[in-house]
């Protein structure tokens, strides 16, 4: 297996968790490289199911390093937390997750202001979790790293840098209480502790590992068009959660990645606000949505559905230079008469075929569509391409030509076994 690249190629939630562990079969490192906690990816083993936020999907198999890489942004209470039930599950850690000295530290300062700013602001949608204002001290470079962390001097010096300016705004402008020196220092001294076995260079270990012809998986978490440089801007998520990412969140150089897979649902999902062309009517909605059981792995809210729209990943299939595509959840189209793919938009006398960034635009276009009969019949218990009906073949194989990339995997349920190749 080349050094591969998963991403999503649509609002997140695409079923990367169940994706990523199929490949990790094959990688010998999988690389967690951007977001927070803010992400779940859900693995269904059996009767078991795992929702991982921070950990790689590739702890679930025996023998695999996991990297959080430089890029993560990381809440040690959370990772703690993680590990704890995975151990409490029989997953064993032990030497198997190495955490990046250089990955940034959420502390709960950082979750407090996103509270207060999502309330106070318009309404961006975001998970509370402190994942944007790390990113933001981290941009500032008032962040605080594990190898911070580490050096009591350094702590101190940063820790109380921070609350002099944080503080005050809490205060000043929040009218609400801010934070301890001493109880942050040494709740955050006993993380470092129990933590400081995990923590090491992973770029020296990434790029060592890449020159043995190790084989390595990267793991994006949410989707291209959160991404806050290429997603719908400004309701998007704090980092770069596109292939690019991959390089800058781990300090492995783009030319040592050899594939990127994009991953998408047969149809399409967000979470929270902003702009979606193809969004469901609400009858449509309800069905969807309770048969693909679209409820947030991280926060539990309900994801927004709609028709699949080939804008969204034809650019993300540009941006992210997707190799292949993967398609998950088949099976939740079982029972529609007719289904609908959105080739292009209207808005202003225009037509765009292309992914336009204006949030004007996005929020008010009218999606043109092709529709296509549906195949009313039970998808879950097929194990082969060849056997999926007709009409089924003919909604991928319409997919695949828009997209003009190759339709390699196909999943029809949330177990690892309910996926197939295309050929």
């Amino acid at each position: 297996m080349p050094n591969t690249v998963i991403v999503g190629a649509q609002w997140g939630d695409e079923g990367k968790g169940k994706v990523i562990d199929i490949y990790a079969q094959k990688a010998d490192i999988v690389v967690r490289y951007q977001g927070g906690n803010n992400a779940g990816h859900t693995v269904v083993i059996g009767r078991d199911s795992f929702v991982l936020h921070l950990i790689p999907s590739g702890i679930l198999h025996k023998g695999k390093i996991c990297v959080i890489g430089n890029g993560v942004v990381v809440d040690p209470k959370a990772l703690l937390e993680e590990i704890a039930t995975l151990e409490s599950k029989g997953i064993k850690i032990g030497a198997r997750l190495f955490v990046s000295r250089d990955a940034h530290v959420i502390f709960p300062y950082h979750r407090k202001l996103d509270e207060l700013r999502e309330a106070k602001k318009k309404n961006i949608g975001t998970t509370k979790k402190g994942i944007g204002p790390c990113y933001a001290d981290k941009v500032a470079r008032l962040g605080i790293r594990f190898v911070d962390l580490l050096n009591k001097k350094v702590f101190k010096d940063k820790l109380n840098e921070n609350l002099d300016e944080k503080n005050p705004v809490f205060s000043k402008i929040y009218n609400t209480e801010g934070y301890s020196f001493d109880k942050l220092y040494e709740e955050y001294s006993g993380y470092a502790e129990r933590i400081k076995k995990y923590i090491h260079d992973t770029t020296v270990f990434l790029n060592e590992a890449v020159g043995r012809r190790e084989r390595v998986l990267f793991e994006g978490a949410q989707g291209t068009l959160l991404d806050v440089d290429h997603g719908t801007y400004p309701f998007v998520t704090s980092s770069n959660s596109t292939s690019g990412g991959a390089s800058t969140g781990s300090g492995v150089g783009p030319n040592r990645i050899d594939k990127v897979i994009g991953v998408v649902k047969a149809y399409t999902t967000r979470v929270g606000e902003g702009p979606f062309p193809t969004e469901f009517s609400d009858d449509l909605m309800e069905r969807v949505r309770t048969k693909g059981k679209e409820f947030g792995a991280t926060t539990g809210r309900p994801r927004r559905c709609g028709w699949f729209d080939s804008v969204i990943v034809k650019h993300s299939v540009m941006v992210n230079g997707i190799d292949e595509i993967v398609v998950t959840k088949l099976d939740v189209l079982d029972d529609l008469e007719s289904l609908k793919i959105c080739t292009a938009y209207k808005y202003g006398g225009r037509i765009y075929k292309d992914f336009p960034s204006d949030i004007e635009v996005l929020s008010n276009c009218e999606p043109l569509y092709e529709e296509l009969p549906g195949w009313k019949s039970d998808t879950t218990g097929i194990t082969a391409y060849s056997r999926l009906p007709k009409n089924a073949k003919n909604y991928l194989k319409r997919v695949q030509k828009l997209l003009s990339t190759k339709i390699v995997l196909i999943s029809v349920g949330s177990d690892r076994k309910q996926t197939f190749s295309s050929e």
